[in-house]
């Protein structure tokens, strides 16, 4: 993985084998923005400027989306244990539920980020707003099981984060790309904090039913935000093509995973996203059952999960990335990953688990980071959209599986049996890096 040498301090040829390509691109297909009629909406050097620092206007808005994004999914994701409970639904047809909902994102992730690709920035985060607006509003108004079911089939488009990753990417440089994922990481990690203590507090004084309406009113002004303010496109380049056959094409879907590098990092993001999914899938779960906690203090615990992951990603992965290479912060992601999943196998306490999340915290965000920064080197800008949609699908096919395998497992096993699977497939994955990437710094 070839860094830029201002942004990690060193660059080695052996960085994995996907290095910046520069392919020419056939004309039928593209044409620049100084040809295009429509070239005044991907004018983006109008900049906001905040105490010394001068801002990006769409960037700044993606920034605000997102924490209203977070926000907004923290408050109904923090509900939906307690509205699913209210409705008679136990531990496996909770974890039916949570296979739904991934199921659902699995197939439109990918086509999610074609389409932005396609069709620009500002439909594409549109359309993931629209998508949870309606997902929220049939959970706010369920009152049965098939209702409830029923809000998370809008979710098939609910990719906002992937939305906002493709923007940065986009009017970013590419040496500074994992810094402003991290950086968006960070608003989504202040809308983390807030999502779930607010929608705690709502749920208290006003009930379930009014903490998912909440959520839908946030993504309503979410859409006004992105109509308002996010240009029609934000690529340097469009494709002409934009008919259902551009955004089904298996081929085109094909080349991308073939990319030099591509199929290692993904394959590298399933083994180490499969432990954490399972883990998460049951967390509320678990919080409910083996820790007792109420909605109120549920929130705050997710609260606190928000800050750690704010910092690493906001903060951290910027400082480290100035001193060392993106493998090296890969390799000893994991292993950080390897000792934080024992220390999880042996927590009874809720004391014990906020601590035991920090390092995991640390370990889990940063390696999500440069991962996905790398997977967007990998291919064309054309295409950056479509690899993060590919990205975002290993997350949506751990979390298809993850909560049968983890319902199972908390019945069976129990409560440590997360930590001893994240153990060995990080111990696997720790093994794998360091001899990829040894000799190197």
């Amino acid at each position: 993985m070839k860094d830029d040498p201002s942004t990690t301090g060193t660059s080695s040829p052996d960085d994995i084998h996907y290095n910046l390509r520069n392919r020419n691109i056939h004309n039928n297909m593209l044409k620049t923005d100084e040809m295009s009629p429509d070239s005044t909406s991907t004018n983006h050097s109008g900049s906001i400027k905040i105490l010394k620092w001068e801002i990006n206007k769409v960037i700044l808005i993606t920034h605000i989306n997102i924490f209203l994004y977070s926000t907004c999914f923290w408050i109904q994701n923090g509900t939906l244990p307690y509205l699913s409970k209210k409705l008679g639904v136990n531990a496996v047809w909770f974890g039916y539920l949570q296979t739904t909902f991934a199921v659902v994102q699995l197939a439109g992730g990918p086509l999610f980020g074609r389409f932005g690709d396609l069709f620009g920035g500002r439909a594409a985060m549109a359309l993931a707003f629209v998508s949870a607006a309606l997902s929220y509003l049939l959970l706010s108004a369920s009152t049965s099981v098939p209702i409830l079911f029923l809000s998370r089939l809008p979710s098939i488009f609910m990719h906002a984060m992937q939305g906002g990753q493709m923007i940065v990417t986009d009017l970013g440089e590419s040496g500074k790309r994992a810094d402003a994922l991290g950086k968006l990481g960070l608003s989504y990690g202040v809308g983390m904090v807030l999502g779930p203590v607010l929608g705690g507090l709502i749920t208290k004084f006003q009930g379930l039913e009014f903490a998912a309406f909440v959520a839908f009113l946030g993504s309503v002004l979410s859409i006004c935000l992105v109509m308002m303010f996010v240009p029609k496109r934000t690529k340097k380049t469009v494709v002409e093509n934009k008919s259902g056959a551009a955004l089904l094409d298996i081929k085109k879907w094909l080349s991308l995973i073939a990319a030099p590098g591509a199929l290692f990092l993904l394959t590298l993001r399933i083994a180490t996203g499969i432990p954490i999914g399972i883990f998460q899938s049951m967390f509320q779960v678990v919080a409910l059952e083996k820790f007792n906690l109420p909605a109120d203090q549920n929130g705050f615990l997710m609260a606190y999960i928000g800050i750690l992951t704010m910092i690493v990603q906001g903060l951290g992965v910027g400082v480290l990335l100035k001193k060392v290479s993106e493998n090296s912060i890969m390799k000893w992601a994991s292993f950080v990953l390897v000792w934080s999943y024992l220390s999880l196998s042996f927590v009874s306490t809720i004391t014990q688990l906020c601590i035991v999340m920090a390092p995991l915290v640390v370990g889990l965000a940063s390696q999500n980071i440069v991962i996905s920064s790398a997977l967007t080197r990998t291919v064309d800008e054309i295409d950056t959209g479509a690899m993060l949609g590919l990205n975002m699908a290993t997350n949506s096919l751990i979390r298809t599986v993850s909560p049968t395998i983890g319902g199972i497992m908390l019945e069976s096993l129990g409560f440590s049996s997360f930590g001893y699977l994240g153990f060995f497939a990080s111990g696997i994955v720790t093994f794998v890096l360091f001899v990829k990437f040894s000799g190197q710094h």
